[in-house]
């Protein structure tokens, strides 16, 4: 895959994570700021960096869980690997227009 090609289906697997829910307030991941970086590195590997709304989300796993099983049934040969992070701190600032909508903000 040329460069390109990655953007792309980076792009299109952020679209494919808005179907992974926070199950606590019901908006999904990429509206409420939680991804910070996707990377494909054009063979079938793909590497997340997230954070939760607070370090001690207690379904953090869940989520996790949640969009490793959506990539998997979309990409089944796939390896994927999310990497939580707290730096920066996730604040509502995150949250993008579509999100502050559904929140009410």
């Amino acid at each position: 895959m040329n460069k390109t090609e990655i953007a792309e289906f980076e792009l299109a697997t952020l679209e494919l994570l808005k179907t992974v829910m926070d199950p606590e307030i019901e908006i999904n991941i990429i509206d409420l700021g939680l991804i910070y970086e996707l990377y494909y590195n054009g063979a079938e590997k793909i590497n997340i960096v997230m954070t939760f709304s607070t370090p001690a989300c207690p379904l953090g796993e869940t989520i996790i869980s949640n969009i490793k099983e959506t990539i998997k049934q979309q990409h089944p040969t796939f390896e994927t690997v999310v990497d939580v992070v707290f730096h920066p701190l996730w604040n509502n600032s995150m949250v993008s227009e579509e999100g502050r909508k559904i929140l009410g903000m």
